[in-house]
């Protein structure tokens, strides 16, 4: 089909991707505009330019799609569906009724749980066992639009949002291209959503990331940690420095919050709520990642230190 395909992430570079191994006609690609990133801050291109650029994708990177400038632009394409996939932006209905079959978005959770920014994360947290990709028909609501299909996976006790993500991006891809494959061959009955069953995923913010010891049990702490791998990072203050909690499960053992119970090679035993948690990676601020015995080789982190 031809397509207009607009994303801005590497899950939405990885359905572009198979949508060029697929064969499709991509006339357009959209992203958002080059962003300044690392120390630096220099501008840096998305993973979907690099993608597009790879290929020699005609690119339009707008501020907005607001203006008719744009969505001239847009129906200049001539193309039959847009695909969309964390592009970032807000399409208006003047661009939703651009193409004739619509806008089809690859949603990251198995609607109409968790819809919004960030359903990878809220799924690991609310401790889902399952996720998975919804292709669905784009309208003017916040993922509301009816769906055309649904994959699930299950969420695996060690995934982290890193470790999901990378699996959701690789289904996506697969999903949206057999999506319109159906598109092409007959007309696919969409599926209302009950909206009495929907959730809604809030974009994460830094201040997520800050472990409360005191009043959380340890097994919400350590799906925290899970799901605020690789940001905004789970995170405590030891003797005035910030910790980054990577890796941590949780275990039986009774003692004051945030007291450290234990600490050796095997991890560092913090009491929480309920239970403990033993931290086995975790990084000082601008140090590196380190394993629990590295970090104790080079820290006097031992037995009644308080986190938090």
């Amino acid at each position: 089909m031809r397509l207009i395909f607009a994303g801005t992430p590497d899950f939405a570079a990885a359905a572009l991707r198979d949508l060029i191994t697929a064969g499709h006609d991509i006339a357009l690609v959209l992203t958002q505009p080059d962003r300044p990133a690392g120390r630096g801050m220099k501008l840096t291109p998305s993973a979907v330019k690099v993608v597009a650029l790879a290929h020699g994708l005609p690119l339009f990177q707008p501020a907005s799609l607001k203006d008719s400038a744009a969505q001239q632009q847009l129906s200049a394409a001539a193309a039959e569906v847009m695909v969309v996939a964390a592009y970032g932006l807000i399409l208006p209905q003047a661009v939703l009724d651009i193409p004739p079959c619509g806008c089809l978005n690859i949603h990251a959770s198995l609607l109409p749980r968790w819809r919004g920014a960030a359903p990878i994360q809220r799924a690991i947290l609310a401790g889902d066992h399952e996720t998975g990709i919804t292709i669905m028909q784009m309208d003017a609501g916040l993922d509301t639009g009816e769906m055309l299909s649904k994959h699930a996976i299950p969420i695996e006790e060690g995934d982290t949002a890193q470790t999901l993500h990378d699996k959701l991006a690789a289904l996506g891809g697969k999903a949206i291209v057999e999506a319109l494959n159906a598109l092409q061959q007959d007309q696919p009955v969409p599926e209302a959503q009950d909206n009495a069953q929907a959730t809604y995923a809030a974009k994460l913010t830094k201040e997520e990331g800050l472990i409360d010891w005191t009043k959380k049990p340890a097994w919400e702490i350590a799906r925290e940690v899970r799901a605020y791998n690789p940001f905004p990072g789970a995170q405590t203050q030891w003797q005035g420095e910030s910790l980054k909690l990577w890796t941590a499960q949780a275990i039986d053992a009774v003692g004051e919050p945030g007291v450290v119970l234990a600490a050796d090679k095997t991890g560092i035993v913090v009491a929480c709520g309920q239970g403990a948690l033993r931290i086995t990676e975790l990084q000082r601020a601008g140090g590196k990642r380190l394993t629990a015995a590295q970090f104790l080789a080079g820290c006097a982190l031992g037995a009644g230190e308080r986190l938090g």
